[in-house]
């Protein structure tokens, strides 16, 4: 099998907006913050704010 089938798919469930994803973070005061799909989202968006394209190859 090929990991470049594209007869292959895949299922994809998708949270409700707010639900916790079953893990968490730790803050400093020991508390547990749930991880949610927004918070994954907004720190997806602000990675790509920081991209930087490579050089042009010559």
């Amino acid at each position: 099998m090929s990991l470049n089938s594209s007869d292959v798919t895949v299922p994809v469930i998708r949270p409700k907006r707010d639900e916790s994803l079953d893990c968490s973070i730790v803050d400093e005061k020991g508390r547990e913050i749930p991880i949610t799909e927004e918070m994954i989202q907004k720190a997806c968006r602000d990675l790509e704010k920081r991209l930087v394209k490579p050089a042009e190859q010559k």
